[in-house]
């Protein structure tokens, strides 16, 4: 797999992540942010494997 695909494909999910995490913000905070630190994680894994 080329890198930049797999740099894509992190910062996808990690964009679905933060807006799983912006809709249940409301619901129910506790799993919002923990989607919220997979989204932050996810960018940062698309960071690092772009370098």
């Amino acid at each position: 797999m080329s890198p930049d695909v797999a740099a894509v494909l992190l910062f996808t999910l990690a964009g679905f992540l933060i807006g799983g995490a912006y809709t249940t913000w409301k619901n129910s905070r506790p799993v919002a942010i923990s989607l919220g630190v997979c989204a932050l994680l996810a960018a940062t894994g698309a960071v690092l494997w772009l370098l």
